[in-house]
This record gives structure tokens, sequence and C-alpha cells, in this order.
């Protein structure tokens, strides 16, 4: 394989054109070498991009040899249909979050990875920022002391709601599946531990029925909680803080910094009120690209990344199961 991976991207989604086109672009392992939509603005996006081949379909792209990975921003309910579709034709997958609608499907679509030998990675973009690194880093050498709890809260406004993908119900529209799990992500990933019990509470839209926003709480059975809000009707944010007994880390950018030119900030408080401020700064947008295209060139495999889209569904089921009960719902009780 070349030291380049090429690309191919189903699709003309939003996503695709306004952050994923342009951080390809200045990514140094990768090169979008074909497009495939039956948009008939696919022909002038391509241009845009310097995108060599355009298709009318997203079999002919799959079926392209000179292609190794793919993007797939379709809408969530097509995820895990396409990202089976690609691992079958050979192609390392790179698909948008929540790459399947339930911790089944995820499985499913992860054993098709698995079975044809290619990788596979969920777009959760903001855990490539170096600010998260450095906030494990300053927990582990313990300045905060023993981290007890996390707040999240992620959030935007949806203004045009009429014919959005994110108020269709059949198409895996709503809070908790666009935005929610950057929420139950960053809790598993900053405390690095799976939650035991969950609640969450939704408050939905009336015509279609969607969840327009959601409040949670998760147990841990070391003692840890995390409580999370998350909406798609209300001002932007996007925020965390790590309490610990010795002090918190609050990230302020914690999922948007490249609305920023990249900047994060860590912002450490202790005991006293005392607090710094550090400034950490990448394109987590290119970063992500880069690292999954350096796994393709390596060969790896990187199967714990993979078994984080499960994991991460059997979160966000138990947080559906737990709307539906109004009650607190074990996590374990739905793996399987």
């Amino acid at each position: 394989m070349t030291k380049i991976v090429r690309w191919g991207i189903l699709s003309t989604a939003q996503i695709a054109q306004e952050e994923l086109l342009p951080a390809f672009k200045h990514a140094k392992n990768a090169n979008v070498t074909a497009i495939a939509s039956a948009n008939p603005k696919v022909s002038g996006i391509a241009e845009k991009f310097n995108i060599p081949v355009v298709y009318s379909t997203y079999e002919e792209l799959l079926d392209d040899p000179d292609i190794d990975a793919v993007y797939i921003p379709l809408p969530n309910a097509l995820h895990a249909e396409w990202v089976k579709k690609a691992a079958q034709k050979g192609k390392r997958v790179f698909c948008e979050k929540p790459g399947a609608l339930t911790a089944a499907e995820a499985k499913e679509m992860i054993d098709v990875c698995k079975e044809n030998n290619v990788m596979f990675l969920e777009a959760f973009m903001y855990q490539f920022h170096p600010q998260h690194q450095r906030v494990k880093e300053i927990v582990a050498s313990g300045e905060i002391g023993e981290v007890k709890s996390m707040r999240v809260s992620l959030s935007f406004f949806l203004g045009d709601q009429g014919e959005n993908i994110r108020m269709n119900q059949a198409l895996g529209g709503g809070a908790l599946y666009d935005v929610g799990c950057y929420c139950v992500h960053s809790i598993r990933n900053l405390l690095g531990a799976e939650p035991a019990r969950v609640f969450v509470s939704t408050q939905n839209d009336a015509n279609n029925q969607v969840d327009l926003s959601a409040a949670g709480i998760l147990e841990f059975d070391n003692g840890m909680t995390a409580v999370f809000d998350t909406a798609m009707n209300r001002t932007r944010t996007g925020e965390y803080e790590l309490i610990g007994t010795k002090g918190t880390i609050r990230v302020p950018r914690a999922y948007i910094p490249h609305m920023f030119n990249g900047e994060g900030h860590v912002i450490v408080t202790n005991e006293s009120g005392d607090y710094r401020t550090e400034h950490l700064y990448g394109h987590q947008y290119t970063l992500e690209v880069e690292s999954f295209s350096q796994w393709v060139l390596e060969g790896q495999q990187r199967e714990s990344v993979m078994e984080n889209t499960i994991h991460n569904m059997n979160v966000l089921d138990a947080c559906f199961e737990s709307v539906k009960q109004k009650t607190f719902v074990d996590v374990a009780r739905l793996e399987g």
C-alpha cells in the first residue's frame, strides 16, 4: 500500500462538506479520490474539493479497487448497512456517529468488519484534540485528587426543523443519537470506566416524537457519578468538568475548538479557588483523519477502538430503556 490512503466518500452530507472534506484536504496521509451520490450537486462539490472521480451510486464506489477506505456520513439509520457493505468489499471504514442504532446492530456490524479484516472507526472527532489527553495526564498526576464526578453539557439550536433528518425518527433522529452519544462517550472516555446504571429523561417534539433534549445520570460501581444534559433546541454549549477530592478540571471548548481556530482550554482549579488555564491547539477533524489513515497504513486492527462502539451503544440502549421505564436501568442487563 502507498503512504497515502485513498479515500472514497459516500454522500454529499453537510458534515462532509463543512468539516471532513476540508480535513481530508489538510491531512498529510490521506487523499480523497472519489465521491458517490445521486445528488445533482455532487459534480460541483467534487470540483470544489478537487475530487477526480464521481460515482452516481455507492455500490460503484465500493467496487473501485483504487479506494482503500471510505468515509460514511449518511443518516444514522443507514450507517450499519453501509458499514457492512463497505467491509464486505474490503474497504476500511470511518463512519459518523452513532455507528449504529442499537448495541446488537453495532455488534453485528463490527463482526462483519472483523470477518473481513478491515478497520472501523466511529467519528467521535473531539477525542483527537490534545486537550483531552492533557486532562488525562492531570488526572493521573493526582493534582485534583480522586475523581468523584463528571458533568457534561452539549447542545445546539436547530433552527429549521422542518425537513431536517434530525427530526426524523425513522432515520435515527433525536438529541440522544445526535449529541447525547458524545456525552456518553466522553464520560466513558475520561472516567475510564463503564457505567453500571443510568437514568435518563427526555422532552420530545409533539409532532415528530423525537427527543429534543435529554438529561441523564450515570452511576458507576466504584462510586463515581456523571450527569449530562444535551439538546438540539437551545443555544450552543459544549463543555465538561471533572470534580475530584482536591480540585476540578473544566474544559469549556470540549467539542467545538475548531470554531476557535483549534484552541482549547483546560482550566484547573484547586481547593482554594486558585486556577490556571492551559491552552492547547489542534484541528481535531484533521487529526482524526490522519490518525485513522495512519492505522490503515500500518495495517492495525485496533479491536479496542471497534469494541468501543459496541460499549457506547450498550449505554445508549440503557438510556433509551430508562426513558421508557422512567427509572434507573442496569446497563449490564441489556448486554448480550
